[in-house]
């Protein structure tokens, strides 16, 4: 499940994959399942048979015995991550780093898989991880039909070498999960919350992002040194603290969720988010100043000169990261499976910073007829649009291609349909 553990010499290691998936197919090898694992023992020319069953033989005893070292101590590592997971998912990473003894890792990525085979997931996953107590590098928790998957970063870059195991886990035991972005360590519980609202809507067996967007995210369309660069400008006059409360409002969308993300009162936070929005001269407010925002935080920031959160009257994508014409085409190619009627109700909504009843009321139709139109969307467009991340993308797609028609006056009757007059 893990791909090769360990190998003599490193580049023996996809001969010995290979030789443990199909041992028929490579005669000349002897191949021992032992604990939970797979040893491959390839001879040397001219061995005697004899040589080569001692030397499997041997090997596999040794590993049984540290195997079996491994299930003693297995309850009281599994009881450790569990209690670090909870110092993490509450705000309190430092304390969780003095229970582990101290770690060089600065970020972190939250994977949440439901199912009714989550325990038995559980100990395949850490089987196939070996997470132990030293070093540690993944957390692996479960409660109820919930497991949990925590990979520690030393920067925010490539995937951990645990998401390929843990998308595979999901596969083979049916587990519906949703994977957040690496975030800070101080920013793990909007991870969390962020993670577990991914869940995607078909049956199990699927680990879906919590960005949701895949190709058409905006941080896999611009250019990465050029969003770090307006990133760092947007938020050059905010300090670390002030960040970290920003990036917490934005990604959990309410001050109520973030203000235990951060540590602080949910007045302290409503407070603070007072201060930002004059040292940024933008109305946090505005749904499209809030998704440019979350774009920035979710940025990996540099030093950069300049400013650049655009009036409300400018493009909704800042020119500094996309020209028009490329602007307009990544969001017409999102948004391509909307007809008129969904992309007018899907773009009010956005607008309205996700909250049906106002934007209802202002298309003139009832409440339940826009949820089932925004169900409509997600279903055509493959996201959640309950995740802040996919909100605040779209909201940013749907101003890039709105045009002059694009308001609710404009929305098609069809087929006797009738709608309340839209509230002026």
């Amino acid at each position: 499940m893990a791909g090769a553990v360990h190998s003599t010499p490193a580049s023996a290691a996809p001969s010995g994959v290979r030789g443990a998936a199909h041992p028929r197919a490579h005669p000349h090898l002897t191949v021992r399942p032992v604990a939970g694992a797979v040893l491959v023992v390839s001879p040397g020319r001219g061995t005697p048979v004899e040589r080569t069953e001692l030397i499997a033989a041997t090997v596999a005893d040794l590993l049984r015995v540290q195997a079996r070292r491994a299930d003693e101590t297995r309850a009281a590592e599994q009881r450790l991550h569990r209690a670090v997971l909870r110092l993490l998912r509450d705000g309190h990473h430092r304390a969780a780093f003095d229970v582990l003894g101290g770690t060089d890792a600065t970020h972190a990525t939250v994977y949440r898989l439901t199912g009714t085979t989550a325990r038995t997931a559980h100990q395949a996953l850490w089987r196939a991880l070996r997470p132990g107590v030293e070093r540690t590098r993944v957390l692996v928790c479960a409660e109820d039909t919930e497991l949990t998957v925590l990979a520690l970063h030393d920067a925010p870059g490539d995937p951990h070498p645990a998401h390929g195991v843990v998308t595979r886990i999901a596969e083979q035991y049916r587990l519906t999960g949703g994977a957040a972005p690496p975030v800070a360590l101080d920013l793990v519980p909007a991870a969390w919350a962020e993670a577990g609202r991914a869940h995607p809507a078909p049956a199990g067996g699927r680990l879906a992002a919590a960005t949701g967007l895949g190709e058409h995210d905006l941080l896999r369309i611009v250019p990465a040194g050029r969003l770090a660069v307006w990133s760092a400008a947007v938020l050059q006059p905010l300090d670390r603290e002030r960040r970290r409360i920003l990036a917490a409002w934005l990604r959990t969308g309410s001050a109520q969720a973030a203000a235990p993300a951060v540590g602080l009162s949910e007045g302290t936070v409503r407070a603070r988010l007072r201060e930002i929005g004059p040292l940024l001269a933008a109305d946090l407010g505005h749904p499209t100043i809030a998704a440019q925002l979350l774009l920035a935080v979710r940025a990996s920031a540099a030093p950069a000169p300049a400013s650049a959160l655009r009036p409300v009257a400018a493009p909704a994508l800042p020119a500094a990261l996309l020209g028009a014409e490329e602007a307009r085409d990544w969001a017409a190619a999102l948004l391509a499976p909307l007809d008129t009627r969904l992309r007018i109700a899907l773009r009010l909504w956005l607008g309205h910073r996700g909250r049906t009843a106002p934007a209802a009321a202002e298309l003139g139709v009832h409440r339940t007829t826009l949820g089932n139109w925004l169900a409509e969307c997600g279903d055509l467009l493959d996201l959640d649009p309950a995740s802040v991340t996919v909100r605040a993308q779209l909201h940013l797609a749907a101003e890039t291609v709105a045009g002059p028609d694009d308001v609710p006056s404009a929305l098609p009757r069809r087929g006797g349909r009738t709608y309340r007059a839209p509230q002026q």
